[in-house]
C-alpha cells in the first residue's frame, strides 16, 4: 500500500504532523488546489501518481504554499522546511510506552534504533532508550481518541503523528494502532520508513519539496532507508554535522570558556554570543543557555569554519568577519557574502574586533586591528579614513583586542586573553574595577581558574 503524509487540520494549540493514506485522501477536498504548484516542485512524480490524491491541507499556519513553492524553485539548494523549534542538547532519550501487536517488541526496538541512526549518522544527536525513567521522546502505540485533537481511525486511515521541538506536547510520536504494521515488505504498513519520518518532524524539520526525502510528504518503501541531500542539509542547519570525521579522527577538545581566549563576541537579539573557532556560546540574561556550545554553523548556514569579528547594526543585520572577507546575516539568513573587505574601504584584512558605536545621530562600527582601529560609515557603507587611528585615543585599554560588543546598557565591553574591560564611550574611559575576569563574570567559573 501506497500512502500520503498528510496534515488533518491545523489545531493552533498542537501543531501536529499527520500520515494519511491515499483512499482517506480521495474523499478529502484539495483546498489549495496544489495540482499545479506541486507538480512543479517535485517533478519527477509521474502523471498517473499527481492524478491520484495527494496532501491538500497547508504544512504550516498561515503560510502562501504557492509562493512558498515558488520561492523553492528559485531556490533549488534549500527545499527543506523548519518548523522553528529544535532541541536544546544533542543527547536525547526515548521511552516505547506500548507496542504493536504485529511485531515482537526486540524487532519494534531494532526498527527504532536504525530509524533514529539515519539521523544522529549525520549529526551531533544521540539517542539512548529509557525503560523507566522520564524521557525526551515517547513513543506510543494508540486507538482512536487517546488524549489530543487528533484521533486516529482505525485501519487504512492516519498512521502517525509526531510533535515539533518547543510546543505543547514536544517529544510525543503517535503511531495508530491498528494500522498494519511490517517492515521491509509491500504487504502493510513499513514502520522503519514512517519512524525514519515521524522522527524527522519530532526533531524540528517540516515535510521537504524534494520527492527522494525521506521528509516529502509521500510516503515510500523503497530499500535501503537513506536521507537524501536535503534531508541531510535540514537536519544539519539545526544541529551541525557530526563532530567525529568519517575517518574516526577525533575532533579538537572542546574549548573551555574558562581558560579560553575567544575570537569574537556580540550581541544578537539582545543575547550574547561567544565564539572560539567552530564553537558559539548563547547567553541570556545571564545565563549560558542549555545545549552550548554548540556548532556555529547550526545557526548561520554558509557561515565560514570560524570568524575573526562580529557586530549586530542598528537594524539587527549581524556582520561576520573572516580573513578578507564578510558576511551580513538577517538573523539566520544570509544576506550577503562572502564579500572582500576592500568593498568597505578597509586596507587590512583579519581584524581582531568589530564594535557598533553610537555616535550621535550618526551609526558607526569600529574595527581594531593590535593597537589600532578605523571608523567605519554604516550608511555609506564605507570606512571613513584609511588611515587607522591608535588605541591610545580610548584610555586604559589593553594594547592588543580580541573583541569588543556594545553591551544593552550601551558600554563597550573590550576582550583581551582571559580578561575583559567595560568602557563608557561618552567619558572615554574604562569603568573603575576593570579588568576582570572573562570566564568568572560570564561563565560561572571559579575565581581560581
Amino acid at each position: 500500500m501506497r500512502s500520503v503524509l498528510c496534515l488533518q487540520g491545523w489545531p493552533q494549540t498542537n501543531k501536529q504532523v499527520l500520515l494519511r493514506n491515499r483512499e482517506e485522501q480521495e474523499q478529502e477536498e484539495d483546498t489549495l488546489n496544489p495540482e499545479d504548484t506541486l507538480k512543479s516542485a517535485l517533478g519527477s512524480r509521474n502523471e498517473t501518481e499527481w492524478k491520484g490524491p495527494h496532501c491538500g491541507v497547508p504544512d504550516y499556519p498561515n503560510v502562501d504554499v504557492r509562493r512558498s513553492l515558488r520561492r523553492s524553485a528559485e531556490r533549488r539548494r534549500r527545499r527543506f522546511a523548519l518548523f522553528g523549534g529544535r532541541w536544546e542538547k544533542t543527547e536525547l532519550t526515548y521511552r516505547i510506552t506500548r507496542f504493536p501487536w504485529q511485531m515482537s517488541q526486540d524487532k519494534v526496538r531494532s526498527v527504532f534504533t536504525e530509524a533514529f541512526g539515519v539521523w544522529s549518522d549525520v549529526t551531533p544527536l544521540r539517542f539512548r532508550e529509557v525503560v523507566t525513567e522520564d524521557a525526551d521522546i515517547i513513543i506510543d502505540f494508540n486507538r482512536y481518541w487517546h488524549g489530543d485533537d487528533l484521533p486516529f481511525d482505525g485501519p487504512g486511515g492516519i498512521l502517525a503523528h509526531a510533535y515539533f521541538p518547543q510546543t505543547q506536547q514536544d517529544g510525543e510520536v503517535h503511531f495508530d494502532y491498528d494500522e498494519h504494521w511490517t517492515v521491509g515488505n509491500n504487504v502493510g504498513t513499513d514502520l522503519l520508513q514512517v519512524a525514519a519520518h515521524e522522527f524527522g518532524h519530532v526533531l524540528g524539520l517540516q515535510h521537504s519539496l524534494e520527492p527522494d526525502a525521506v521528509m516529502c510528504p509521500f510516503y515510500s518503501d523503497s530499500y535501503p532507508l537513506q536521507l537524501s541531500d536535503d534531508d541531510r542539509r535540514g537536519i544539519q542547519y539545526l544541529y551541525g554535522p557530526p563532530r567525529h570525521s568519517e575517518t574516526n579522527e577525533i575532533d579538537p577538545e572542546l574549548p573551555d570558556a574558562c581558560r579560553t581566549n575567544f575570537d569574537a563576541v556580540t550581541m544578537i537579539r539582545g543575547e550574547l554570543f561567544f565564539f572560539k573557532s567552530q564553537y558559539v556560546w548563547r547567553i541570556r540574561d545571564g545565563h549560558l543557555q542549555a545545549g552550548y556550545p554548540a556548532l556555529s554553523s547550526r545557526h548561520w548556514s554558509g557561515f565560514p569554519a570560524y570568524i575573526d569579528a562580529a557586530y549586530e547594526d542598528t537594524s539587527g543585520n549581524i556582520w561576520f568577519f573572516q580573513g578578507g572577507s564578510f558576511w551580513v546575516f538577517d538573523a539566520e539568513r544570509k544576506i550577503s557574502g562572502p564579500e572582500s573587505v576592500q568593498q568597505l574601504g578597509l586596507p587590512v584584512s583579519d581584524i581582531h574586533a568589530a564594535l557598533r558605536w553610537d555616535d550621535g545621530h550618526v551609526e558607526k562600527a569600529f574595527f581594531f586591528k593590535s593597537s589600532f582601529f578605523w571608523s567605519f560609515m554604516v550608511q555609506e557603507n564605507r570606512v571613513e579614513d584609511p588611515h587607522p587611528r591608535s588605541t591610545d585615543e580610548l584610555a586604559g585599554l589593553p594594547s592588543s583586542i580580541d573583541a569588543a560588543f556594545l553591551d544593552r546598557h550601551g558600554y563597550a565591553t573590550f576582550l583581551s586573553g582571559l580578561d575583559y574591560w567595560r568602557f563608557d564611550p561618552v567619558a572615554l574611559m574604562v569603568l573603575e574595577g576593570y579588568p576582570r575576569r572573562i570566564g568568572t563574570d560570564f561563565f560561572s567559573c571559579s575565581d581560581s581558574v
